[in-house]
């Protein structure tokens, strides 16, 4: 008997909708990127299972955001900094993409630091330093000299790596029933000072707002259109969840190991107290940690190339010549090689707080630009049919609402006299 093929028409369709896949993937997973491992890791080693509850609930936070960037994009044709200077001004446009610059600065700065940390140990600070600057040329030049699809390609094999943290948390032996509960039950311990900064960062490296830019800007430079907005969906449901799962198993990794871990001075002392998962589960922590803070020092740097670029109506988009689109180029390289230089020439103790503080600032800046989104993907004149439902906007509200409360309550924590 013959073997079964697939029709024609059938196969066309299957290819046609694996072409589609890739910015929800690789933006979701470019998420746990070196500060939000990091960022996972202390608050598994400081707060245990504690926060595994509000990961679950992050989750459909992210999922309903990026959807959102993802379906502004395939009906507008239009990244979200090109939205916000059309519909709010320029002023509104600049004083975001400000805000954004700076805190992405601080999250690149912490993609090196955490290319550095995996060698910290191994090399002395000049080798350390010169192979963090030799890495920077080289996704420099992976970003300059390929086409959107070289790079995409590339970026999802990369995002495959993260599976590793899977291996390394089932090497660290947790209690199953005890990681069960703790994430479908709240808690708020109320004296630990350190839980309301902590959550705040996990919200925003879950939720980080350059993820809403890279996602959007990302399917307006694939082309996408009305045809494949069902594809890009699933495209962005699978990424968002899959990310999040491996958030998860990486605080189950170090909660299990590491908790109760009063503080952490640097990545490598992380590193060095995962020793109890043997040879192979510490390699796979470290090997982890690289991939993603090579997808972050690029994915980052350039969602703020786009968000800039964008919020003036320059050029912009990957594939393009320097003649072409030079202020998108100018911005890309400017973030690469500033952050390579701050890590190459600055001790790791002291880059920890700048990758966590990172971790904070896109929380603050967070609900900012869900709320921007929110009003831009609620008007029919932009959307058409394609506006927000209930549930979608109902998610998102509840979203900016927790974490305008969170974020306020820490600010007149740290601002205001005891």
């Amino acid at each position: 008997m013959p073997p079964l093929r697939m029709p024609r028409s059938r196969g066309k369709k299957l290819l046609a909708a694996l072409s589609v896949l890739g910015p929800g993937l690789i933006a979701a997973a470019a998420g746990n990127e070196a500060g939000g491992i990091v960022t996972y890791s202390s608050i598994g080693a400081a707060h245990g299972y504690s926060m595994l509850w509000l990961l679950l609930l992050s989750t459909f936070s992210l999922v309903v955001t990026q959807e959102m960037g993802a379906r502004m994009g395939v009906v507008t044709g239009k990244g979200l900094a090109d939205l916000i200077r059309e519909e709010f001004g320029v002023r509104v446009a600049v004083f975001a993409m400000a805000v954004l610059f700076f805190a992405n600065l601080a999250t690149t700065v912490a993609e090196f630091a955490g290319i550095a940390a995996v060698f910290g140990t191994h090399l002395s600070p000049v080798l350390r330093g010169g192979l963090v600057l030799v890495i920077a040329a080289v996704l420099w030049l992976l970003v300059i000299r390929g086409s959107y699809r070289r790079i995409e390609r590339v970026f999802l094999t990369l995002c495959a790596v993260y599976i590793v943290y899977i291996f390394a948390a089932y090497q660290s032996g947790p209690d199953w029933g005890v990681v069960l509960k703790a994430s479908v039950q709240p808690s708020f311990p109320r004296h630990d000072t350190t839980f309301l900064p902590d959550a705040i960062a996990l919200i925003g490296t879950t939720i980080a707002p350059w993820m809403q830019f890279y996602v959007q800007s990302s399917v307006r430079d694939k082309g996408l259109r009305i045809d494949d907005l069902r594809t890009e969906k699933a495209d962005v449901f699978v990424g968002s969840t899959l990310s999040n799962i491996i958030s998860f198993f990486i605080i189950v990794t170090c909660a299990a190991r590491l908790y109760p871990m009063a503080s952490m001075e640097s990545a490598s002392q992380l590193a060095n107290s995962l020793s109890g998962l043997g040879k192979w589960g510490t390699l796979l922590f470290g090997v982890g940690l690289f991939n993603a803070s090579v997808v972050g020092a690029v994915i980052v740097p350039l969602s703020t190339a786009y968000a800039t670029t964008e919020a003036i109506g320059s050029e912009s988009g990957l594939g393009r010549k320097v003649r072409d689109a030079p202020l998108f180029i100018a911005v890309f390289t400017a973030l690469v090689a500033v952050s390579a230089l701050v890590v190459a020439f600055t001790k790791e103790a002291q880059l920890l707080t700048l990758i966590k503080g990172a971790q904070i600032c896109n929380g603050i800046l967070l609900p900012v630009i869900l709320v921007l989104m929110l009003r831009l993907v609620n008007r029919k004149r932009l959307m058409g049919r394609y506006v927000n439902g209930v549930v979608g906007n109902g998610i998102a509200w509840l979203t900016v609402g927790l974490v305008s409360v969170l974020s306020a309550v820490f600010l007149v924590q740290n601002l205001l006299p005891r």
